[in-house]
């Protein structure tokens, strides 16, 4: 092997070994100094295929998934409906319970919003329901109807969440949407991040 070939290969490998490494050790993208509280709504945005076609659809979003924030036994987690993340093989695409780490992992974020509801109680209580729907085993709607509960995607839960406690997080109509596969009327992030219940406390 000449010194050229020999170079080449020791930069495949070095290269090769660094994305490994990079894929053993991901790292949370929310910053240490944010404060969670229960209710607070939350958004990121990945590099991923579902991701990509959530942006490439709707326009003024700038995050393609959102969840809300609980609290189990004192700690703080994650709520959400998410297709292709499953916990063990077999695993259906459902509502989750996620640790904020894994929810904000940069395996499946590249950026993030934290939002509050200006009405704490109505926080709290809906914060109860997503936790309810979480324990009740509800699966992740791949219709993307937003009249049936029985099956829910991200922004359906959060909307609804929030709609049994009380508030219409967003008031505009839903947007129209015609796939091969998919053709129905549906909430996207923005609509939630848009809404004037909420505001920002820290972007990333």
């Amino acid at each position: 092997m000449d010194f050229k070939c020999f170079s080449l290969t020791l930069v495949a490998v070095v290269m090769m070994i660094a994305c490994v490494s990079e894929r053993k050790a991901p790292r949370c993208m929310l910053p240490k100094s944010a404060e969670l509280r229960t209710g607070d709504v939350v958004f990121r945005r990945g590099g991923g295929f579902e991701s990509h076609a959530v942006i490439s659809l709707d326009a003024h979003g700038q995050y393609s998934h959102v969840g809300i924030v609980v609290d189990t036994l004192g700690r703080k987690m994650i709520v959400h409906a998410v297709p292709g993340e499953p916990d063990f093989e077999g695993d259906e695409d459902r509502v989750k319970l996620d640790e904020v780490e894994k929810f904000f992992s940069s395996i499946y974020a590249n950026k993030g919003a934290v939002m509050r509801c200006q009405d704490s109680l109505k926080a709290s209580v809906a914060a109860d329901v997503a936790l309810s729907v979480y324990r009740r085993g509800v699966l992740f709607d791949h219709d993307y109807e937003i009249g049936d509960t029985t099956k829910m995607y991200c922004t359906e839960l959060v909307m609804y969440a929030y709609q049994r406690a009380g508030l219409n997080l967003v008031s505009n109509a839903p947007h129209g949407i015609s796939l091969p596969l998919v053709q129905t009327d549906v909430y996207f992030p923005s609509d939630v991040y848009e809404s004037k219940w909420l505001r920002t406390i820290v972007s990333f």
